[in-house]
């Protein structure tokens, strides 16, 4: 599957919607996991704004790579951000969109650059 990396450096990414866990089937509350690392995955709505463009994000990201208290309104630094296009077909209906996924979501200290925080 092609990705794409995704350039945070200039943007404010801000939590629109606190980690959520995410899950591989809503019906029996089956949990989502990383395919190599069997690691547990949660989602984050985050604010992403740069060159006076503002939209909300769903990005997945590992449980153990969350950092920080992340409740609506915190500045974050994101690392290893990366863009995936997806295309399927549910009852004969296509689909397709992007999907994001990042390695780390941290707190982003006041006074801390994006660079830093990446």
């Amino acid at each position: 599957m092609q990705q794409i990396p995704v350039d945070t450096a200039g943007a404010m990414l801000m939590v629109a919607q606190p980690p959520q866990p995410k899950y591989a089937n809503q019906k029996t509350q089956e949990r989502a996991a990383d395919t190599r690392t069997g690691e547990l995955l949660s989602t984050l709505d985050v604010l992403f704004v740069k060159d006076g463009n503002a939209e909300v994000v769903k990005i997945t990201v590992p449980e153990s790579s969350i950092v920080g208290e992340l409740v609506m309104g915190t500045q974050v630094g994101i690392t290893g951000l990366v863009a995936r296009p997806w295309e399927n077909e549910f009852n004969g209906q296509k689909r397709h969109g992007i999907s994001f996924r990042a390695a780390f979501v941290s707190v982003q200290t006041a006074g801390a650059s994006q660079a830093e925080a990446a």
